[in-house]
């Protein structure tokens, strides 16, 4: 939430509960199980927001313990950002706040690529909604600029949430198959399609 205060400053306020950091946490730690992922960090700024990020980083690793076959560690997010530049290959799966996680992504799409080749998906309990990490890019409509993968790789993810795990790998080996030959890529990847 966020207004104006007089005509000079504005405020901002975050929340953050147990309950949709439960939640989160339960579908992180949940995720990496499912997938045999090693590690899950929690990404925090608790040194400093130490009620906010402070109840973030408690419930997680309250949760944490439900799930003791999955490695646990937690960082905060500054150092989060110069690490995943440093040695991405040491990380796995990533338990954020939204603002933290929504800049992260972008900067773990750079590393692979670009926000062309990065799928997203929002998964909640009833509903989940597949889409390009980059979002519409409306003001690229007709110039034939963007990379229609993460789009596509989107939909695989889509896939493997309603269990056609099989074809979301077909179509994953497709494009990475393209990418590999780099015939038909789009500029975004050194190609000129």
């Amino acid at each position: 939430v966020e207004h104006l205060v007089g005509k000079d400053a504005a405020e901002s306020i975050r929340i953050i509960t147990r309950e949709g950091t439960r939640r989160i946490a339960h579908a992180a730690f949940g995720y990496a199980a499912m997938n045999a992922r090693r590690k899950v960090t929690i990404v925090h700024k608790a040194n400093i927001l130490k009620l906010t990020d402070g109840l973030f980083l408690e419930v997680a690793r309250d949760v944490a313990r439900d799930y003791p076959a999955i490695a646990v560690e937690d960082r905060i997010v500054d150092n989060m950002a110069m690490q995943l530049v440093l040695r991405p290959e040491e990380y796995d799966v990533l338990l954020c706040p939204n603002l933290y996680g929504d800049i992260l992504s972008d900067l773990c799409a750079a590393l692979v690529g670009g926000l062309g080749v990065a799928p997203g998906a929002n998964i909640g309990s009833e509903y989940a909604i597949f889409e390009a990490v980059h979002g519409s890019a409306p003001q690229f409509k007709g110039q034939d600029k963007m990379n229609p993968t993460a789009l596509v790789l989107s939909a695989c993810m889509m896939l493997d949430h309603v269990n056609e795990t099989q074809a979301a790998e077909r179509i994953r080996r497709a494009v990475a198959a393209v990418i590999a030959g780099g015939a038909s890529v789009t500029s975004d990847l050194g190609g000129t399609a």
